[in-house]
């Protein structure tokens, strides 16, 4: 079975024996449904019953943990994503994957792009990539570059780490942010985030992409979701029942906001947010307080317009600029009790 990412199964079979677990849940994001499915043909070779999860899972924000307990599971391992701090009902193991791709040969063939962000540069990456940022720095650093790595907060587990969530790593006094890693989702939202040039580096295919004006094209629509939703008077304030993204006293203080100007608004819970669940209701517009990322990568699959909280504070003159709504942490305290993270054999 072929594979592109590391996944230290003997590391996860140990972890898994001191926990005494007979029986796990493997979850996993759609990426990595074979190495899944390796790990449970090699945990059962070593006397550990494995199921495998089919559900779409997108972060370390949704982890499976209910399901593992209805099934009578002693563990979950949450596969692919680092370790986040939430309260979890079981033991989990969060196990990033990481790609088996040397990021050097990338930067130094756009050495020349990279020059243009400036000689002060971020440097930031994904979980996939997260253990070649000091090698990659180093480089960078022989290149005459001043590099920054940030430290974040409690929601990414490594200084440089951006989720699609939060870019806190990235919020650094540089010149412009370099992006290791493959494809537009975490650099287009580094680039509207930080607002500054961006430049994201594909270590897979080689090439260098500038972020900066499809941030713009972005941040143009999203201008243009916020003037359909004006002549609103009815608001959906959606929140999800997703560990990670339950962000309950904040819908309130959206259905707050809303009804302090005149506005109709109801709190909407959901799992799975989808426009097509929701047709039913009457709402002129819809407000999603849960992953930033739903309105903002999904809004052509619905009907009515879709804010962020951040874009009502803007409707409702509360905000001029534009922002991009993110979930943060606080300071980086003690792990949960019950969230393991590993790093397959790389700290």
């Amino acid at each position: 079975m072929s594979k592109v990412h590391n996944v230290n199964e003997e590391e996860i079979l140990k972890t898994l024996r001191e926990l005494n677990a007979k029986r796990v849940l493997i979850q996993t994001p759609e990426g990595l449904k074979r190495e899944a499915q390796s790990l449970a043909d090699f945990l059962e070779e070593n006397g550990i019953e494995a199921i495998l999860s089919g559900d779409v899972n997108y972060g370390a924000c949704d982890p499976a943990d209910r399901e593992a307990k209805l099934l009578g599971c002693d563990a979950l391992v949450h596969l692919g994503h680092s370790y986040m701090r939430l309260h979890l009902e079981i033991p989990t193991i969060f196990v990033p994957a990481f790609a088996d791709v040397d990021v050097i040969p990338a930067l130094e063939r756009n050495l020349g792009e990279i020059r243009k962000l400036g000689k002060r540069i971020a440097l930031v990456t994904t979980a996939q990539h997260i253990h070649q940022l000091e090698q990659a720095r180093a480089f960078l650093e022989e290149h005459g570059f001043d590099v920054l790595v940030g430290h974040g907060d409690s929601r990414v587990s490594w200084p440089g780490q951006v989720l699609g969530c939060n870019f806190s790593t990235a919020k650094v006094e540089a010149d412009g942010v370099l992006f290791i890693g493959a494809g537009y989702f975490h650099p287009l939202g580094v680039a509207v985030a930080t607002g500054r040039p961006t430049l994201a580096i594909n270590p897979y295919s080689g090439d260098a992409i500038w972020m900066d004006e499809e941030a713009e094209r972005l941040i143009r629509k999203r201008w243009a979701q916020i003037a359909k939703a004006m002549d609103a008077n009815r608001f959906g304030v959606i929140t999800s029942t997703k560990k990670g993204q339950l962000r309950l006293a904040e819908a309130k203080r959206i259905v707050r906001l809303l009804r302090e100007h005149g506005k109709y608004a109801r709190l909407i819970v959901m799992n799975h947010i989808n426009y097509p669940a929701l047709e039913g209701f009457d709402f002129d517009a819809y407000v999603v307080v849960a992953c930033p990322r739903v309105p903002i990568d999904d809004y052509e699959n619905w009907r009515k317009p879709v804010l962020t909280p951040t874009e009502v504070e803007i409707l409702l003159g509360l905000r001029e600029e534009y922002a991009f709504d993110e979930i943060l942490g606080g300071k980086r305290p003690e792990d949960e009790p019950l969230g393991i993270a590993l790093h397959g054999g790389w700290k």
